[in-house]
């Protein structure tokens, strides 16, 4: 798979390279794309790569004893037998001191696991002889609870030397729809699976059908996707079925605190730890709406898991193991046919159109400075109250309510006239931008009705978006 996005982050790095004493810390979770980023960022440089595993401390310095004498040509060096990684950085150090050099070490956590002292060694290599010999550091690791314990917080002896550090997301949509040979629907519905993970996209192929590849990829015992969410939640040392449970519940459509616990069976207060858990490596995220003003003490926070592929197989194999173990796939198809566009797609098209918009506005083709994008719920996801778009452009005083609406039919003008209400309804909205204009957005996959375009045209708070772009 070709190299996609990433720009922003490639431009970093290479403004990190440009100046002396760099050090960056990049992570984020598996498959995310952090060693394609790197190596993309390497072309053309003079790079010390090395891929740390869970070996014994002898075996990765022989390793990295090969990277070295690989880089260097100097073949002496792939007989040379270390015992000191002071000795290795050293000869790094010394190789080329007028030539600029990157210095990679990719999953670090696997050496702390090794030996829980490397960050010390690391520290000490970095401050005497790495930081003033014209290298550019990057630690890199999929461990996030690792990472950040060893690599960015306080009590790290590594604390205070990094530069920059990067937590890498998946890919935002309009960066792989932009590469991709799919029309919109169907780039949205592989999307709604696959949620931009780059490992993930290398399983799924624009010219094939993709509930054929859903049922070879996720759902046949032997599909690289089968135990995916094990794999990453084990990865970080979560063997309780407390995390597996509190996801199930979410997917199931409980996102109030109160309904997770009370699904559980479980007090509030004794869930906190879990989801903070949770919140910290990725799978989850809370929100709440635009309105509040301290969102991180906000009592009308909602659940959400984080991950498309994850809520998906928590939705869709999780409940049905026991039959897919058996190889019985049909009654997970069946499933999927019943209310996956409808309401699993639909839901993921909503994040999708808050990124098409941002977008739009980052291009200019939407006159609107956003601060914030998000939503805007009443109380709960009760349909009524809810508007899935809204953003906030304090610069001039405007904000941004728009609805999203994943249907096979034109959207019609009723659904802008029911937006319209709720936000006019809506004190919660007025109060917390009081005098703020109002535009109006209406995403649809299918068109819109002559009369929703006519109301448009009269009308320049509506906008229209049609698949990725802004009809008008």
């Amino acid at each position: 798979m070709k190299f996609i996005g990433r720009k922003a982050e490639l431009a970093k790095l290479n403004a990190e390279y440009e100046r002396d004493g760099s050090f960056v810390v990049i992570y984020g979770r598996r498959r995310v794309g952090k060693t394609t980023l790197i190596k993309e960022f390497l072309k053309k440089k003079t790079a010390f790569y090395f891929l740390a595993t869970e070996e014994l401390e002898t075996q990765s310095m022989k390793r990295l004893a090969g990277v070295i004498a690989r880089t260097t040509k100097n073949s002496l060096l792939q007989k040379a037998s270390f015992s000191d990684w002071m000795d290795m950085f050293q000869v790094i150090a010394d190789y080329e001191p007028e030539q600029k050099k990157v210095l990679v070490i990719d999953e670090f956590p696997y050496l702390v696991k090794t030996n829980p002292a490397f960050p010390s060694i690391l520290q000490n290599a970095w401050d005497e002889l790495l930081k003033d010999s014209n290298i550019m550091l990057i630690l890199s690791g999929s461990l996030i609870g690792m990472m950040q314990k060893h690599a960015l917080s306080y009590d790290s002896p590594l604390y205070g030397r990094r530069t920059s550090q990067m937590r890498l997301a998946p890919l935002p949509f309009t960066e792989i729809y932009a590469v991709q040979d799919l029309p919109f629907d169907k780039a949205v519905e592989q999307y709604a699976v696959t949620g931009g993970v780059p490992k993930y996209l290398e399983f799924f192929q624009d010219n094939r059908d993709l509930l054929d590849q859903i049922e070879d990829v996720v759902l046949s015992k032997n599909g690289f996707l089968y135990e995916e969410p094990n794999f990453l939640l084990k990865s970080e040392s979560m063997t309780a079925v407390n995390y597996f449970s509190i996801i199930k519940a979410i997917a199931d459509g409980n996102h109030k605190l109160g309904k997770i616990a009370g699904v559980l069976g479980q007090e509030t207060s004794s869930l906190t730890p879990y989801l903070s858990t949770l919140s910290e490596l990725g799978f989850i995220e809370k929100r709440t709406p635009i309105t509040e003003k301290n969102p991180e003490k906000s009592r009308k926070g909602l659940y959400f898991i984080a991950d498309n592929f994850i809520r998906f197989w928590f939705r869709y194999v999780y409940p049905y193991k026991g039959e897919l173990e058996l190889d019985n796939m049909q009654i997970v198809l069946d499933e999927i046919q019943k209310d996956f566009i409808g309401k699993f797609v639909a839901f993921a098209y909503e994040d999708i159109c808050k990124d098409i918009f941002a977008k739009l506005c980052k291009d200019g083709a939407v006159s609107f400075t956003p601060s914030r994008i998000g939503s805007y719920w009443l109380n709960d996801f009760d349909g009524d109250t809810e508007i899935d778009v809204m953003a906030v452009d304090q610069q001039n005083k405007r904000i941004f309510a728009g609805e999203c609406k994943y249907h096979s039919k034109p959207v019609d003008a009723s659904v802008y006239f029911a937006l319209k209400e709720k936000v006019s309804n809506a004190d919660e909205i007025r109060k917390a931008y009081p005098n703020y204009t109002v535009i109006f957005g209406v995403f649809s996959k299918s068109g819109f009705t002559q009369r929703l375009l006519d109301a448009a045209d009269e009308n320049p708070d509506i906008l229209l978006f049609d698949g990725d772009r802004i009809l008008r």
